[in-house]
């Protein structure tokens, strides 16, 4: 399994989202030609990259990054946490692209003199946001502008279709950590993230309100005092995970005290883009919303 250990990278991701730094460029050079060869260190970013037609510049990016389908052709340049820099220098980009929470890699990069771009993805609008940086700096704008403004229109849609309606206390889980027979701890959607902002579109509200954790844990003890109405449990692909699936949702039936338990309300997410902030996001916010509010036409 190639990708083993995606979901713990995710978490972490996650988890370093509270860094305060802002999206920028780290190169002091702000007249930059159109780059020609482009390192992706995120899957996410190289989702980006691909959406805006810049296939042709890739020529590096990270192990963990399987789509498109060509992107797992391209020369891998290791994961998030530990890119190998000696591979990065020799296949000479002209900018790696990052996220700004990767501090001691954008640091390593400047003292190569390897020009940077660093980008924030931790929210809905950073997502959107990274999608026009990378537009500009590229001399895309007009495909980032089309990606961004089908974006809008959709989450437009969304909010159209949900206002006015109850909204019910929403749980996102993205991480288990399971005994034999029971749920021993998740680790679930905080308000500091992009899934708070799709159970907020998608007309919910988050089941846990703390303000301190970006990635909180909770027991079965937490679960039933936040007592969500709705639970989406969000795993990538098959291939990224070790969960069983079925034991997963056994383990939910379990709690049959939680008021989404009672109302058959627990819906397990298993999609290769359900843990990536890229563009296709976008199709996370719509499944959210028709298992949010299933009693709406969601055809019309």
């Amino acid at each position: 399994m190639r990708r083993v250990g995606l979901l713990v990278l995710f978490i972490i991701l996650l988890t370093s989202l509270i860094i305060v730094l802002k999206s920028t460029m780290t190169t002091q050079d702000n007249n930059h030609p159109a780059s020609q060869r482009i390192i992706s260190l995120s899957p996410a970013i190289t989702e980006m990259l691909f959406s805006l037609d810049l296939a042709d510049r890739v020529v590096g990016v990270t192990d963990y990054c399987d789509y498109p389908i060509q992107a797992q052709n391209l020369p891998k340049v290791g994961g998030f946490i530990n890119p190998n820099l000696e591979i990065i220098l020799a296949l000479q980009p002209d900018v790696v692209i990052l996220l700004n929470n990767q501090t001691k890699t954008i640091k390593h990069l400047q003292q190569l003199n390897i020009k940077t771009l660093a980008l924030k993805n931790s929210r809905l609008d950073d997502i959107k946001h990274s999608i026009s940086l990378i537009g500009d700096y590229t001399q895309h704008q007009d495909q980032a502008l089309k990606i961004v403004s089908n974006m809008d229109k959709e989450i437009n849609r969304i909010k159209q279709k949900v206002a006015g309606l109850p909204r019910p206390k929403v749980m996102v889980t993205i991480g288990h950590s399971m005994a034999s027979e029971q749920i021993e701890q998740i680790y679930i959607a905080g308000q500091h993230d992009f899934y708070n902002d799709l159970i907020s579109i998608s007309g919910g509200r988050n089941a846990y309100t703390g303000q301190s954790l970006s990635v909180p844990s909770v027991s079965i003890e937490g679960i039933m005092q936040l007592n969500p109405e709705v639970i989406l449990d969000v795993f990538p692909e098959a291939d990224d995970h070790q969960t069983d699936l079925v034991a997963a949702k056994k383990h939910w039936q379990s709690l049959k005290y939680i008021d989404a338990i009672q109302n058959d309300q627990v819906h397990i997410i298993e999609e290769n883009y359900a843990t990536i902030p890229g563009p296709r996001i976008i199709l996370l916010l719509s499944q959210f919303a028709k298992l949010i509010h299933p009693e709406l036409d969601w055809q019309s």
